[in-house]
């Protein structure tokens, strides 16, 4: 069964562009590295929640969208060998400033349970 890395990330609304081009940049690396699929979703029906939600996750500041994002791989084996490469990876270094917040980001590794389509 695959393996699925998942994130979520504060993105400022002015930089939506920004960061679909870096997004798009970074994709065909992680396919390189073994990524069967990547994808990078903009927030565009996300609820205010009354307890949690999207946007207390990441402690989004006024003017910040939410990016739903997750990679899926062949194995947690192929993902554990390909995130060493590509951090070490020269293609992945920014091309001046992060267009999101990363210190309010979070992700995490997840074992499939039900697969289904």
């Amino acid at each position: 069964m695959a393996y699925i890395d998942g994130f979520v990330v504060p993105v400022p609304t002015a930089n939506k562009e920004a960061y679909r081009k870096m997004a798009a940049k970074a994709a065909p690396i992680f396919q390189e590295y073994g990524a069967l699929q990547v994808v990078e979703a903009w927030g565009d029906d996300v609820k205010k929640g009354e307890v949690t939600d999207f946007y207390m996750a990441v402690k989004a500041e006024e003017g910040e969208n939410v990016v739903f994002s997750w990679i899926t791989w062949p194995s947690r084996e192929v993902r554990d060998a390909a995130w060493e490469k590509i951090m070490a990876d020269e293609r992945m270094k920014p091309d001046g400033d992060m267009p999101f917040v990363g210190k309010r980001m979070f992700f995490g590794g997840f074992e499939p349970i039900v697969e289904a389509g």
